[in-house]
């Protein structure tokens, strides 16, 4: 019981709306977000629990700002029971991508079966509960080698360099969830060990989620940060809603004043490698 007492209940996403009428570059990539299913039984421990947003309702956001595609990423309250995204992703498959949590000893049959539903990568999260760590990698990597998976991480800064250890010991891509949750002011070693695993060409970073990462006023420190990424590393960056906005409860940004400031955080030359082709050549190549 003190399991479930521990896992508070989100807050709702703030109400649609675009009144300045934003519209992201040609080809957009939401690259992470979660679905949720009324029916869908929640995993215990969780570190939270969801409002249960679906699919048709970030359909209308993709649609309200010109979003063509989309990364669904399996949330922590499902543990290792991937079935709802698989069947969003049947809903959409020519725009819709996922990332999936699985079981070190999944069987091959089933890998191939999420990599033909549209799985293109494996989430290892170090900040939830029932989530999968590092040490599934060694199982798990030469099968998303041979499928041309990527491994997905969300971890705080101090584990940004052993991403970029992993990424190379196991020949694999690695994506890095919302600036590895880094503090933006400022965000001083973080922000050099992020560069360091970048310049390998082997990593991907996520802007997603500015709400998490402590930060001076206006998000100086946001803006500063991907001005800095964006004049070495554009080819290295992805962008992402992160809705329905998970384990927020005292207040939830607008996604329109999230969407404008990743706009105006980036300087104009980033914007279609970060919105759209990095992410087309990850998730969209095969």
């Amino acid at each position: 019981m003190s399991e479930v007492a521990d896992a508070p209940l989100c807050l709702a996403p703030s109400p649609l709306r675009n009144s300045k009428g934003l519209t992201l570059p040609p080809g957009s990539c939401d690259t992470h977000f979660h679905v949720f299913d009324p029916d869908a039984p929640l995993t215990t421990p969780r570190s939270y629990t969801p409002q249960i947003k679906i699919l048709s309702e970030w359909l209308t956001l993709a649609e309200s700002f010109g979003i063509t595609r989309g990364v669904l990423v399996q949330p922590s309250v499902y543990g290792l029971d991937n079935h709802v995204l698989v069947d969003a992703l049947a809903q959409a498959p020519d725009r819709l991508r996922g990332v999936v949590v699985i079981a070190p000893d999944t069987p091959d049959a089933e890998l191939a079966r999420l990599d033909r539903a549209g799985v293109r990568g494996v989430r290892f999260n170090l900040r939830n509960k029932s989530g999968i760590g590092f040490e599934a990698l060694e199982a798990l990597a030469p099968r998303m080698r041979e499928l041309g998976w990527h491994a997905q991480f969300q971890i705080g800064p101090e584990a940004i360099t052993t991403v970029g250890e992993l990424a190379e010991r196991h020949d694999l891509v690695g994506v890095i969830d919302h600036l590895a949750f880094m503090p933006l002011d400022p965000p001083g070693a973080a922000l050099d060990d992020l560069c360091h695993v970048l310049e390998s060409d082997r990593v991907y970073v996520k802007i997603s989620a500015p709400y998490r990462l402590r930060d001076t006023e206006g998000h100086k420190g946001y803006c500063k940060v991907l001005q800095t990424l964006a004049v070495r590393y554009q080819n290295r960056l992805l962008w992402a809603t992160d809705w329905p906005h998970t384990e927020l409860f005292t207040a939830v940004p607008a996604d329109d004043d999230l969407i404008a400031l990743s706009l105006d955080a980036l300087p104009p030359e980033a914007h279609a490698a970060t919105f759209a082709d990095n992410a087309r050549t990850l998730y969209f190549s095969h």
